[in-house]
C-alpha cells in the first residue's frame, strides 16, 4: 500500500492534541514523552502498513502481559534493562566514576526485607535439592582497601529455577539474605547451586520471543545488591561458568567479568572445616565499589519492588539503614 498520512498537517496536529499540548494542565515531561511515543507508533503503523487485525492482536498481547504481570519479564527480553545499563555505564564514564565491579540488570524478582546477618548467613531455609554452594568474597574500594560493614544482598533461584515469594512452594525468604561484611570486608554464604530458568511455555513473553525466533532461557545466576556509605551502589549478578546459556542469556545480563567458576571441593579436610556432610562447590565473587559523594547514588534506584515501600527508600536515603 502506498497510502502514507503521518506527515500530513492533520495527523501532526492530532498527535499534539493526543499529547495534551493544547491543555494547560498535566505534566510537561509526560506530554513530551507521550507525543514522541504516540508519534513514533503512528509512523510505524504508516510505514509498515499495520492492519487492524495486527494492531488489535498487539493490544490483546499487551493485555495478556499486564494480566499475568509479565512486563517485568519481557523488559529484559527486549533489551530495555541492558540498554539502561549501557546508558548508565556511559553516564559513569562521562562523570569519571570508574574502577568498580561491572553492573548488570536487576531483574524483576528482588524482595525487600530479607533476614540480615553479620559476616555469614545460610540462605537455604528448607530442604532443597541441589549441590551445596559455599559462596564467599571480599568487598573493597578501588584502592583495594577492604570495606567493613558493607551491605551485601543476595538472592537466587532454587534447583528448579523458582524464586521464593513468587514461588508458593518455597518459604518466604528462602535463598535470600542480607549479609554485612566483617572487619576484613568479607562475606560468606552457605546455599545451593541455583538452576537457570526459562520463560513459561506459551506465556505472553514466550509468544513475543518466539515471534522473533528467540528462546527465553536464562543461565544459572546469583543476584547482588552491594552498598556502603561513600560508595556507589552496585546492582549486579554473576553467571556460573559452564551453563549452556551463560553466553546466550535471553535477558542479555551476561558480562565477561561476571562469569564465575564453581569449583567442586571433595577434600575431606575442606568439607570438615565447613561442617558439611559431603562435597560442595566453592564460588568466589569479590566486589569493588567506586567512590561517590551524591547520596542518591549510594542507594539502589527507586522502582516498584516486592515488599518495598516509600518508607524503605526514605530510610536508605537518610542513612538510617544498618551500615
Amino acid at each position: 500500500m502506498t497510502v502514507k498520512i503521518f506527515d500530513t498537517p492533520e495527523v501532526q496536529d492530532f498527535v499534539k492534541t493526543v499529547a495534551g499540548f493544547d491543555q494547560s494542565g498535566g505534566n510537561e515531561r509526560a506530554k513530551q514523552i507521550v507525543h514522541r511515543l504516540v508519534g513514533d507508533l503512528f509512523k510505524l503503523i504508516d510505514d509498515f502498513d499495520v492492519t487492524e487485525e495486527e494492531y488489535w492482536a498487539g493490544v490483546n498481547l499487551l493485555n495478556a502481559l499486564g494480566s499475568q504481570t509479565q512486563f517485568g519479564l519481557l523488559s529484559p527480553g527486549l533489551g530495555f534493562d541492558h540498554f539502561l545499563d549501557m546508558r548508565q555505564d556511559a553516564i559513569d564514564a562521562e562523570a569519571k566514576r570508574t574502577g568498580g565491579t561491572p553492573r548488570t540488570i536487576e531483574g524483576p524478582l528482588y524482595v525487600a526485607g530479607a533476614p540480615e546477618a553479620d559476616g555469614f548467613a545460610r540462605l537455604d531455609d528448607e530442604a532443597t535439592d541441589g549441590e551445596t554452594m559455599w559462596l564467599t568474597g571480599q568487598v573493597r574500594d578501588v584502592d583495594g582497601t577492604p570495606i567493613a560493614g558493607a551491605k551485601v544482598e543476595i538472592w537466587h533461584a532454587n534447583s528448579q529455577g523458582g524464586y521464593s515469594f513468587f514461588d508458593p512452594s518455597q518459604s518466604e525468604y528462602n535463598l535470600r539474605r542480607t549479609i554485612y561484611t566483617d572487619s576484613d570486608g568479607r562475606y560468606t554464604a552457605r546455599s545451593i547451586i541455583p538452576s537457570g530458568y526459562g520463560v513459561p511455555e506459551g506465556a505472553p513473553t514466550d509468544v513475543v520471543l518466539k515471534s522473533l525466533g528467540r528462546h527465553g532461557e536464562r543461565p544459572a545466576h546469583i543476584h547482588y545488591f552491594v552498598s556502603a556509605p561513600g560508595h556507589q551502589h552496585l546492582t549486579t549478578q554473576i553467571n556460573l561458568a559452564g551453563d549452556p546459556y551463560t553466553f546466550d542469556d535471553f535477558a542479555f545480563a551476561t558480562r565477561e567479568e561476571l562469569v564465575i567458576p564453581a569449583e567442586r571441593i571433595e577434600d575431606p579436610a575442606e568439607i570438615a572445616k565447613r561442617d558439611l556432610d559431603g562435597p560442595f562447590s566453592h564460588v568466589v565473587f569479590d566486589v569493588t565499589l567506586a567512590p561517590v559523594e551524591a547520596p542518591e547514588l549510594q542507594v539502589r534506584h527507586a522502582r516498584p519492588r516486592a515488599k518495598e515501600d516509600e518508607q524503605d527508600l526514605a530510610s536508605q536515603l537518610a542513612g538510617t539503614a544498618k551500615v
